[in-house]
C-alpha cells in the first residue's frame, strides 16, 4: 500500500483568469485629464453605477467592453442592468462610445470600436472638443506592435513555443521562482569544427527569382512567339532581363513592356538582341506611384469619430449625441428619471400592500 507524504509547504495561490480582451480595433481606450484614483471615486454614484464604474475603471487598454461580456465578469447584475448603468454613466459624462473609419490596403475602409473612459466626470464640451481632435482619432486607431529592433525571426526548424499565462508574483512565491533564466539553446546548422561541403559545380547563386521564372524574363522569352524576328537565345534573355525587370519595377505591366518592344519594327532585324537592347535604354517609362500610395505633400486624410448612442448604437457627430444618447434614447432616460417614484412614496406603497395583506387574511 502506498505511503501519501503530505508536506506542509503552503501552495502556491491559484492565478485568477485574465479578463478577456477586444478583438485589434475595439475596447477600452483612457480619455485624458484624469485626476489620480482615490477611495471616493464614483462615490456620487448610486450603488449599481459605483459598483460597474470602479470595475472598468481598473482594467486595461483594450478590454472587451460589451455589456454581455461585463455581465459575465459581474455576477451581481445580468445584461440588461450592465447596460442601464452603461446609460447612467454616459449621462454622468464618465464614458463615450466611438467609431472610426480607418482606410486600409487597397482603399478599403473599415469601421473600428472603442469605448473612451474617464474617471474623471467630464461635461459635454469638453467630450465633444477631446473626440474632434486628432489625438482622439490616434488613440482610436488600432496599434501596430512593431518587431524590436535587432531581433530575428525564428529559423524555420525551431517549433513554435506556446505562450503560457502570466504568473502572479507574491511575497510568498517570489522566492519559488528561478532568479535567472536560462535562455534555449538552438543547434547551429554546422558545427563549428566541420567545415560546410563545396558547392555542387555548375551551381548559379540563389536569387529572388529561380533562373527563366523572373516576368521580365518570361516576357523577353515570348517575343520570338510573338513575332519571328524578336527571338531571343537563353542568354539574350539573360543578357536583358535587369533592363526589363526596371520597367516592371516603374509599375508598368508586362503587357505594356511587350507592346512597347513589338510596336513599329521595321521589315527585317538583323540583330534582335541589340534592337531590344536600344528600345529598352530609350523608350524606358516615367516612374509611377504604387496604388494607394499618397503624393508627396498631400495632407493625410482626416480622421472623425463618430460618437455611438450609448443606449442603442446610433452613430452620430458629437454634438448631436450629447450625454452619449441620441434624442429618443435621451427623452425616455430623462422621462423615466422624471417619472421614478420618490422613496417616501416607495414606502408607502409597500406598508399599503402590507395592510391589505393583513386584512386579507382569515379571521
Amino acid at each position: 500500500m502506498a505511503t501519501q507524504h503530505l508536506s506542509s509547504a503552503l501552495r502556491a495561490p491559484a492565478a485568477s483568469p485574465a479578463y478577456p480582451m477586444a478583438k485589434p480595433g475595439y475596447g477600452k481606450r483612457s480619455a485624458p485629464d484624469q485626476q489620480a484614483r482615490t477611495r471616493y471615486d464614483f462615490a456620487l454614484l448610486p450603488t449599481r453605477e459605483r459598483y460597474v464604474a470602479g470595475f472598468v475603471d481598473h482594467l486595461p487598454e483594450g478590454a472587451a467592453m460589451s455589456v454581455k461580456t461585463l455581465a459575465k465578469q459581474l455576477p451581481l447584475y445580468g445584461q440588461q442592468a450592465i447596460s442601464t448603468a452603461l446609460t447612467a454613466l454616459s449621462v454622468a459624462g464618465h464614458l463615450r462610445r466611438v467609431r472610426c473609419a480607418v482606410v486600409g490596403a487597397g482603399d478599403e475602409t473599415r469601421w473600428i470600436f472603442r469605448t473612451f473612459w474617464s474617471r474623471t466626470a467630464h461635461d459635454n464640451e469638453w467630450w465633444n472638443t477631446y473626440l474632434a481632435t486628432e489625438k482622439a482619432a490616434r488613440a482610436a486607431a488600432p496599434v501596430q506592435v512593431a518587431p524590436a529592433l535587432g531581433a530575428a525571426p525564428p529559423p524555420p526548424w525551431a517549433p513554435a513555443e506556446e505562450s503560457s499565462p502570466p504568473t502572479l508574483v507574491g511575497p510568498d512565491t517570489e522566492q519559488a521562482l528561478d532568479p535567472t533564466a536560462v535562455p534555449h539553446q538552438r543547434t547551429p546548422a554546422h558545427a563549428p569544427d566541420t567545415e560546410p561541403p563545396p558547392p555542387a559545380t555548375g551551381t548559379a547563386p540563389a536569387t529572388p527569382h529561380a533562373a527563366g521564372t523572373s516576368p521580365a524574363y518570361l516576357a523577353l522569352a515570348r517575343l520570338g512567339r510573338d513575332d519571328h524576328r524578336l527571338t531571343l537565345s537563353a542568354d539574350d534573355c539573360a543578357t536583358l532581363e535587369p533592363q526589363a525587370a526596371e520597367w516592371l519595377a516603374r509599375g508598368v505591366g508586362v503587357d505594356y513592356l511587350t507592346s512597347a518592344l513589338t510596336a513599329g519594327l521595321p521589315a527585317k532585324v538583323d540583330s534582335p538582341v541589340g534592337l531590344l537592347r536600344r528600345r529598352l535604354n530609350d523608350k524606358v517609362p516615367p516612374r509611377l506611384p504604387t496604388a494607394g500610395s499618397p503624393s508627396p505633400g498631400a495632407p493625410a486624410p482626416a480622421r472623425h469619430l463618430l460618437v455611438e448612442c450609448t443606449d442603442c448604437g446610433r452613430p452620430g457627430p458629437p454634438q448631436a449625441l450629447p450625454d452619449g444618447l441620441c434624442r429618443p434614447c435621451r427623452t425616455a432616460h430623462s422621462g423615466a428619471a422624471e417619472n421614478s417614484p420618490r422613496p417616501s412614496e416607495i414606502a408607502d406603497v409597500k406598508a399599503h400592500m402590507n395592510n391589505l395583506r393583513d386584512l386579507l387574511k382569515p379571521v
